[in-house]
């Protein structure tokens, strides 16, 4: 077995042997490589990959979590903040399932569900009061955290003593709520969310109005109601005025450079804009009453009435004279004729007229543009001379810009004349610069290509190189096997000095097993010589 062993050592020595260093370093990398590889990937699939099932936990909830797993025997991972647990991936979903079916997340807020736990036997109402407080505040903590943007909340409820004799010369004392809101890193709400977390406080209390809830972030920043509130947030509405009067700039900039781009070249037109806004809004009701009847101006006959009266009497004659032109008489007055005959005639018309009553109710909208004022570069045909830009290619585009301004402030309600609006607006010639740009470009470019030739010099030196030295060492094989072979060495044995036949036989048994070609060329040596 020894002897078998020693021959496989002895061959693969031989076979060792016959590669160069160079060969043999890289077979020795290269088995180490592989050894490493192997084992890091066996490692890699090994070992227990984690992943996050719960984040921001409060410490009541990561407690309850923790003990659940340690009887289920799930190992975790738990951060040093003990905000965050991590378990086996392929066991998220079902750690997930079996805390939430088992009620261990509660965000730190117990809820209505404080009062399954415990019985209320025995309680007075001033506990039991306390508990119902603290089960409101924790179902309006579960329905605010439910919000994406929030990581945590805290509510402070604040209910009136119920009694049933009103307080001396007030109203019933109301409800009170305080939110205290503490928001993911990257997250904002905006004021529809806002607004929905009032409501939902207001609405899940009892005799809460929703002027008596405040809301703020962790930075102490108010987070107003946006109706039946006196304060504005001034930031907001700056923001969002100012958004608007870049978007109006921009639009406009890009219609005039798409125009101008056609007419003149892409490359030929630089525009610039600058605008400003009346962002101030107006109520206005308007009570009018005109006639049906246009023509004469007159309404529409809803009602006649006439009433016509007609006198005749007779009266014994006088000769006092014409009644009531006397000093004591009345003026006016109906006297009687001489012949004692009297006649009167009373005529009434009233006539009920109907006209258009029209109220109107105006808002004017407060995106009005107070000023326009455009400017345009155009590059001239000819680069080098300013003044190969007709003057009539610079009037066409005057008369365009100032259209565009004059549709623009068109709802400013000013008087601008032809003179005005084009004193808004500005074409000049002028070259534009693009030499440092196409400079640097051809640079950039001669320098890629300087470094892409001289990689590939570097390659094909690199190359000939291996190509010479592999053609140099085939040539230096190829005359050492066209060399004449040195003499073999013949193994001898000192017969001389043998003086028994037995120990010449025991060196040829010996010669023959360690070594065997030795052996064969020693008998072939005797026959040479024989």
């Amino acid at each position: 077995m020894n002897e078998n062993v020693a021959q496989y050592w002895n061959r693969v020595t031989q076979y060792w042997n016959q590669f160069s260093k160079a060969q043999k370093i890289t077979f020795i990398a290269t088995v180490v490589l592989v050894i490493l590889t192997l084992g890091i990937i066996s490692y890699n699939f090994s070992k227990t990959e984690y992943a996050l099932a719960y984040t921001d936990l409060q410490p009541s909830d990561a407690a309850a979590i923790k003990t659940y797993l340690d009887g289920a025997k799930i190992p975790y991972q738990l951060s040093e903040d003990g905000k965050s647990i991590g378990v086996p991936r392929s066991q998220v979903a079902n750690v997930k399932l079996a805390v939430e079916s088992q009620g261990l997340n509660k965000s730190g807020n117990i809820g209505y569900g404080a009062f399954g736990q415990n019985s209320t036997f025995g309680t007075t109402d001033k506990e039991f009061n306390v508990k119902y407080v603290n089960a409101v505040q924790g179902e309006l903590q579960q329905l605010i955290n439910s919000n994406t943007a929030v990581a945590s909340s805290k509510v402070l409820i604040s209910l009136p003593e119920e009694t049933v004799f009103l307080p001396k010369g007030s109203e019933k004392e109301k409800a009170s709520a305080s939110v205290v809101l503490n928001l993911k890193p990257g997250y904002q709400l905006d004021q529809a969310k806002v607004d929905t977390m009032y409501n939902l406080v207001s609405h899940s209390i009892k005799g809460l109005p929703v002027e008596n809830i405040t809301i703020s972030d962790q930075n102490g920043e108010m987070l107003e109601y946006s109706k039946g509130k006196s304060k504005i947030n001034n930031t907001s509405l700056a923001t969002q005025n100012f958004d608007i009067n870049n978007q109006f700039k921009n639009d406009v900039q890009k219609n005039v450079q798409q125009m101008l781009a056609s007419i003149l070249g892409k490359d030929k037109v630089i525009v610039s804009v600058f605008s400003t806004m009346n962002f101030d809004q107006t109520n206005r009701k308007e009570q009018l009453v005109t006639a049906p009847n246009t023509v004469d101006q007159k309404g529409l006959e809803i009602s006649v009435q006439e009433i016509q009266k007609n006198y005749t009497g007779t009266s014994a004659g006088t000769t006092g004279g014409v009644a009531g032109t006397g000093q004591t008489d009345v003026p006016g007055y109906p006297g009687s004729n001489a012949n004692g005959n009297t006649k009167s005639e009373e005529l009434q018309k009233t006539v009920n007229y109907e006209v258009n009553r029209i109220t109107n109710e105006i808002v004017a909208t407060p995106y009005v543009v107070k000023d326009l004022t455009i400017n345009v570069g155009i590059e001239p045909p000819n680069p080098e001379d300013p003044n190969s830009l007709t003057q009539e290619t610079k009037d066409a585009v005057q008369k365009i810009l100032v259209n565009v301004v004059r549709a623009a402030l068109a709802d400013n309600k000013q008087t601008l004349t032809d003179d005005d609006l084009s004193k808004k607006v500005t074409v000049f010639a002028h070259t534009f610069a693009r030499t440092n740009s196409s400079a640097a470009t051809s640079s950039n470019a001669m320098l890629l290509y300087g470094g892409l030739g001289g990689l590939a010099l570097a390659l094909l030196a690199a190359g000939g190189y291996m190509f010479m030295k592999r053609r140099k060492a085939r040539l230096q094989a190829e005359e050492e096997l066209d060399a004449e072979p040195a003499k073999l060495e013949f193994p001898t044995i000192d017969i001389d000095n043998v003086t028994n036949d037995n120990q010449v036989r025991k060196q040829l048994e010996t010669l023959a097993k360690r070594k065997p070609e030795e052996f064969v060329n020693l008998l072939r040596t005797w026959l040479v010589d024989e």
